[in-house]
This record gives C-alpha cells, sequence and structure tokens, in this order.
C-alpha cells in the first residue's frame, strides 16, 4: 500500500528576500562541536537554535547539505554565517529571543521550516516518573511518534528510550535518511531521547539513528512504532488512529458472565493464509459471517504483531505495538475487530512475550548493548528458536511488555490475550543444559521475575479492561497458573490443556482393537480437570511439521477417520473445559497447515465431494456449537466438580466412555462415545438421575454428517435406573431430558 508523503512545507506565505548578513555568532566550544556533528551529543538543543549570549540572541542550526539558510524575524530575512559542517548561525542584536523561522536553500528551492530546536520538551515530568518506575500502563503514549500540534505548531514527537546510547538523532524518508539534521535531546536519568519535529506528519517513514557508546552507529526501527512498512521493508511509520468505533453495546456486556461460566468455543486462525490475498476489510466482511455460522463464540488470531518472517506465523515479533502491515493499516485492523464485535464474536490474539528476534534493525541490543535481553549470554538467548529473552528483571522492559497487553487491550478491543510459550518463561533451565543456567537466589529453577511479570500483567489488564480473559499456553505442572495474583497464582483466565490434548490424540491414534488398553489416556485427564480453568486445544502446533491434520491421525479407511474425527469433536465439545479449533480441522481437510495456501477450500466444493465428507463434518461443527451454546451444562460449571459425574468410566472393553453434565441448576445432558467400529445394540448404562426420559439431540453417526444413520429416533425410556441405547459405530450422541 502506498505512504503519503508528509514532509509538508510549515509556514505559509512567500519568503522574503535577504535582506541583510548575519554576523557569527560566538563559536561552540571544539569538543560540544564535534560530539554534535558526530551524533553522540546528550543536549543539541543546548547548542542549537535561539540562546541569549553577549551581544545579543545567537541561533544556530544544523543543515548538512544546504547551500544556505536565513533565519526571519519579523518579516526580515537574515542570510545565516556557515561554519562548516552543515552548522549555520547568527547574532540578532535584540534583547530577547524572538519569534523566527528558517528558511533553507537546497540549490533554488528553498523552504521555510520551523526550527526544531526552539521547542521545549513535549514530554512531561509525569511521564518520565512513570517510564523510571516501570508503571506507564500508557507507554505508547509516551514513547514512539506522536502526531502532535506543540506550543501551537503542528509535528511529530520522537521520542525513545536507550539509556546507553551516547547520541539518537531522527532519520527518515523527509531526510533521505541521514540523520545529522536531528539530533536528540537526553531527557535524564529516565533514559529516554526526545524531538519534537514540526511539519512531519503521518505517513512518515523513519527510524532511530543511534550512536552506541562504544562509537558504533546504526539505525534501528522504533520499538513502539504503531505501524511499520510492509516487509520486508523495516521502517517504522508515523500513524495516529481516526477510527470511529460501532462495538458501545458489545464492550459494554462483554464481561457480563465470567469467561469460565459462559460458552466459549473458539475458531484459531491464520489471517494471512484463511483467505490468501485478503486485506484486514476483506477479511472483516468473510470471517465473521463465516465464524458466526458456525457457531463459535470467539476467533484467535495467530500474531498479528509485525513480525519480518511471514514463515514464524508471527510468533517471532519484531514491532509489538504495529498490527503487520501485510493486510492493511492500524485502523483498518480496528474495523476487522468492530465488525467481529458487530457480529457477536469475540477476538483473542496470540501475545509472545517470551522472545524475540535478533535482527539488527529490531529490538536486539538496541542500543548497542543488552536492552531489552538479558546481559548474561547464557540467559539471553532461547536455545530452541535463535531468539532473544527478554530481561523481565529490568522495570523498563517489564513496562514495555505490560503495556503492550494493555495497548492490544484498550486500543484495538481485543477480548483476549492467549499468552505464547509461558512455560518457556518460567523456568531458567528451560531446555538448557547443565552449566547453561543460573539458579534464582533460592537455589531453584523458577525464573522469579518472570513469575513476577506474568502476575503484574494479569493483575493490570483485568483492571484496565472488564471482559478480558488471558489465556496461557503452559505446559507443564505449574501450580496456580489461572488461580488469582492474590492468592499467589500467575492470575490467568484459562490455561491450554496440553495433557488432555496429547493423552487424547494418543488415543483417537490407536486402532480401535487396542484402545482398550489405553482406556486411561481418555479419562486421566478428569484426574486434574479442576485444578485449573482449562481450554481443550488442537490448535495449529497439532497439525503441521509432520503431525499430520487431525483426520489424518485418525486410523482406518476414509469412512473410519471421519468417524472417528466426528466421535473425537463430539467427546471434545462435551467434556469440561472450553475448546479450541484450528481452522481447516472444521471440514477435515486431509493437508497439513501451509502458511502459503492456507485452508483447502476446494474440498467443500460440491463437485469434488459428497455432501457427507467434508461438509458433513463442517455441519457436524455448526451443530456442536448450536447445542452447545443453547446448552448451559456444557459450560456452565466447567471449573466446578458438580458439573460432571462418570456414568462409564471403565467400559475399556467397549471403547465406550458415558459421563453426565449438570448446569448450576443441575439440569443434565447425557454424553455417549463409542470408539468401536461395531453397532452396540441395547447398550446398558446405569444413570442415577431424576429423568425418565432422555431424547437424543445429537448424534455424530447422522447420515447428515456423513454416518451411517444408526441412533435413537425415538425417545429412551429409563428403566429400573438404567437406560437403554443403541451406540452407533466410532459415534458420540448426545441425550437430554428435552429436545434443544
Amino acid at each position: 500500500m502506498a505512504l503519503r508523503d508528509t514532509s509538508l512545507p510549515e509556514p505559509s506565505g512567500p519568503v522574503p528576500p535577504a535582506t541583510a548578513i548575519a554576523r557569527p555568532a560566538p563559536p561552540l566550544d571544539d569538543s560540544d562541536r564535534e560530539r554534535l556533528l558526530g551524533g553522540s551529543h546528550h543536549d543539541p538543543h543546548a547548542l542549537l537554535g535561539a540562546h541569549p549570549v553577549p551581544g545579543g540572541i545567537a541561533v544556530r542550526a544544523l543543515r548538512p547539505f544546504a547551500d544556505a539558510v536565513s533565519v526571519v524575524v519579523d518579516g526580515e530575512r537574515i542570510l545565516m554565517v556557515s561554519e562548516g559542517g552543515g552548522l549555520f548561525s547568527a547574532l540578532l542584536p535584540l534583547p530577547e529571543i524572538p519569534a523566527y523561522t528558517l528558511v533553507v536553500a537546497y540549490g533554488p528551492d528553498e523552504y521555510e521550516v520551523h526550527d526544531p530546536y526552539r521547542f521545549l520538551p513535549a514530554l512531561g515530568d509525569f511521564d518520565l516518573h512513570l517510564i523510571r518506575e516501570g508503571r506507564h500502563e500508557q507507554l505508547w503514549k509516551a514513547l514512539g511518534a506522536e502526531p502532535m500540534v506543540h506550543q501551537g505548531v503542528a509535528g511529530t514527537r520522537f521520542t525513545v528510550w536507550a539509556p546507553n546510547a551516547r547520541g539518537v538523532r531522527v532519520a527518515g524518508d523527509f531526510c533521505h535518511w541521514d540523520g545529522t539534521a536531528f539530533p536528540m535531546r537526553s531527557l535524564g536519568a529516565s533514559g529516554v531521547w526526545e524531538l519534537f519535529l514540526p511539519g512531519i506528519g503521518e505517513g512518515t517513514r523513519y527510524k532511530f539513528e543511534i550512536t552506541s557508546r562504544y562509537g558504533h552507529r546504526f539505525l534501528k526501527a522504533d520499538p513502539m512504532a504503531r505501524r511499520t512498512e510492509v516487509p520486508p521493508a523495516t521502517a517504522s511509520v508515523v500513524t495516529a488512529s481516526h477510527y470511529v468505533w460501532h462495538d458501545d453495546a458489545w464492550m459494554a456486556h462483554r464481561g457480563d458472565t465470567p469467561v469460565h461460566e459462559a460458552p466459549f468455543s473458539v475458531y484459531e486462525v491464520h489471517l494471512p493464509s484463511w483467505r490468501p490475498g485478503l486485506s484486514y476489510r476483506e477479511l472483516a466482511e468473510q470471517l465473521p459471517a463465516y465464524v458466526k455460522d458456525l457457531g463459535f463464540t470467539h476467533v484467535e488470531l495467530m500474531p498479528v504483531a509485525e513480525h519480518p518472517f511471514g514463515g514464524s506465523w508471527g510468533y517471532q515479533v519484531t514491532s509489538y505495538y504495529a498490527p503487520t502491515a501485510r493486510l492493511g493499516t492500524p485502523d483498518d485492523f480496528r474495523y476487522f475487530v468492530d465488525r467481529c464485535h458487530q457480529a457477536g464474536i469475540g477476538v483473542i490474539m496470540d501475545w509472545v512475550p517470551a522472545h524475540f528476534p535478533k535482527d539488527d534493525w529490531a529490538l536486539a541490543r538496541f542500543d548497542g548493548d543488552p536492552l531489552y535481553e538479558p546481559g548474561d549470554a547464557r540467559r539471553a538467548e532461547h536455545p530452541d528458536w535463535g531468539t532473544y529473552e527478554f530481561d523481565y528483571a529490568r522495570t523498563e522492559v517489564r513496562n514495555f511488555l505490560v503495556a503492550n497487553a494493555v495497548y492490544w487491550c484498550e486500543e484495538f478491543h481485543i477480548d483476549g490475550l492467549r499468552v505464547d510459550a509461558v512455560a518457556s518463561m518460567l523456568y531458567l533451565d528451560y531446555s538448557r543444559e547443565p552449566g547453561r543456567w543460573t539458579p534464582n537466589v533460592y537455589g531453584g529453577r523458577e525464573d522469579l521475575a518472570a513469575v513476577a511479570f506474568l502476575q503484574e500483567m494479569n493483575a493490570t489488564v483485568y483492571r484496565r479492561a472488564p471482559g478480558v480473559v488471558t489465556v496461557a499456553e503452559e505446559s507443564t505442572a505449574w501450580g496456580g497458573v489461572t488461580a488469582p495474583t492474590d492468592w499467589g497464582g500467575l492470575g490467568f483466565g484459562l490455561k491450554w490443556n496440553m495433557g488432555w490434548m496429547h493423552d487424547s490424540l494418543q488415543y483417537m491414534g490407536k486402532d480401535p482393537v487396542h484402545r482398550k488398553y489405553h482406556h486411561h489416556e481418555m479419562t486421566f485427564a478428569m484426574v486434574y480437570a479442576y485444578s485449573e480453568n482449562y481450554v481443550l486445544p488442537i490448535s495449529h502446533d497439532e497439525v503441521v511439521h509432520g503431525k499430520q491434520a487431525l483426520v489424518s491421525k485418525m486410523p482406518g479407511d476414509w469412512w473410519q477417520r471421519r468417524a472417528n474425527l466426528r466421535a473425537y469433536l463430539g467427546f471434545m465439545w462435551a467434556h469440561p473445559g472450553k475448546q479450541l479449533l484450528f481452522m481447516g480441522q472444521e471440514f477435515a481437510q486431509g493437508g497439513e497447515f501451509f502458511e502459503e495456501h492456507g485452508p483447502e477450500w476446494w474440498l467443500l466444493d460440491e463437485g469434488w465431494c459428497a455432501a457427507g465428507d467434508h461438509r458433513g463434518v463442517r455441519d457436524l461443527v455448526r451443530d456442536l456449537n448450536r447445542v452447545y451454546r443453547a446448552t448451559p451444562a456444557l459450560w456452565q460449571c466447567d471449573t466446578r466438580p458438580e458439573g460432571f459425574r462418570w456414568v462409564a468410566v471403565d467400559a475399556a472393553d467397549d471403547n465406550v466412555f458415558a459421563f453426565l453434565r449438570h448446569d448450576a441448576q443441575g439440569a443434565p445432558l447425557l454424553a455417549v462415545s463409542n470408539f468401536s467400529p461395531v453397532v452396540r445394540h441395547d447398550y446398558r448404562l446405569h444413570v442415577s438421575h431424576d429423568v425418565t426420559v432422555w431424547h437424543e439431540v445429537l448424534n455424530t453417526d447422522d447420515g447428515r454428517y456423513g454416518g451411517s444413520g444408526v441412533g435413537n429416533t425415538d425417545p429412551v425410556k429409563v428403566e429400573d435406573g438404567q437406560v437403554r441405547l443403541m451406540l452407533p459405530p466410532l459415534a458420540t450422541v448426545w441425550l437430554m431430558p428435552d429436545p434443544v
């Protein structure tokens, strides 16, 4: 997409001709001059701009490559004296600093501009105080590039945290990427550098030119950039939001019911490849409608923060505050979220605070020293991913990440953050050999700084963004992941149940004749089901890198594979815990996920398959969600033991599982799964409940889904405390006292 050039001339009106040549100002100290021209001066505003001196007011400008510079005061233009190196000065015989502009000449072209060095700092002391404390919860409003009107002049305030730098300058398309003319000033012990550039507006590309304390000079993208160029270009882009939201009703009521007591059925999506080639706005017209039609309550987006390598699927982030420019502008992404909300769909976003890539133009060794990463090389590098880890012990780094979590929730109305790779953050020895890690102060392997960071992040998000949920991808037995922070827990709302996912897929991958030896793999999750608030995830991680698509994991011929898949989904939707399903698995695509082409949509074409094949599985997912959302027994007591009771837990020889789910008032749903390829006639189950007649409300073997059509078409009466069911082959049936 095109970015408009906003390097605009600032003052309007004709430029007056020069009427006089100024006397030179007192010369700069040699050391100051050398540091200024070398990009390593901490206070260029003390040297440039207008300052009282003996004999009047000295005005000095730094304009490399300019042929001439003049100062304009009260309509009179005075030609400044060249001091060499791009410096120009004038001594004005005035008692006090006047209002003035500069006229800069490049050959025959002249431009009248405001002098950046006549402006006071555009960042307040309170902001600096909060930054130093690590408590600036809206950090994006203090750091980065902020278009604004300052001292009556429109421009952009540039600020960056680079405490180890000897000097920082702004470079961009407005100065041909030479930052010599625009050195920033250090704002003291905060480590923040600041410069207000008049006339610079939205769409301007920029970077920070940093001189390290070792004398090296390099360009870095803005860590706080809210917009970027489209990769592989790497510049940051000045931006401001002009979006008007239309989701007031959604935002006002999304937190009415706690998420663990509400229906929560998630469709996971890789946005760039769901429908390859679509922009945020085009996706907004298609994805919410698709998700709503299938009955999911939420869509979960694999990371949308800007990342240079598309093959990382967004999990190696370089610009934490910018939605990827591959699909449009930040306001385009706001439009997408808004349209989801208007369709009644919540938006969860994958968030990656565990690590960041080593690209030399981004966060890595940002000011020439380890800054966002720990200084200890043993701790800085992630051994699995070739990336850096964040230094959670540093207050400014914690603030950068906590504010980032708040940013997505407040600026983009995100409804949830799924935090990636939490386990890698919690343990100092994660994937590290002995001798390659250092214990904590108590001699343990827990990363106490990471724990404190996660607690602070969760507490801050829940306080500032009512109705938002945080979800942990955490694969170990760490206790209290979803316990409140004031109880000593990490404070997440939900946790991915990786154990259930691994065990259940292990079971389903076995031939039915061997499943009786693995029966416990389907029941073990109930031993710990109420230790945390769980999500049952069939995510992208399970259908890539040779793991096969979900239907392809199943044994048997094509019919049996689809039947196994349908039975598994029925079991999953009825099991305690919320559920998540990755795109393409809702219609049983046989191929793994590849970001180059996305889901195999052609499988749904009528000319390709019978209605019961891929479309049948998709229809089942739609009906699973329909019955699920209408049945509080399936979600209201997900985190309470009274919401579940086994009916048949030990029928290993039959490959049968049966259990009751109850809502808060005790209303039941009976779920029975037969993971054997044989029909079980007159199958008896002892159901101790006051229900006298059960009705089948869902059957994954229904002919509409591609099944054999075996089931319980008539009401099932309870006789002597037993129900006698017809169990279809490789199928799950749900029964309720009354039809849904």
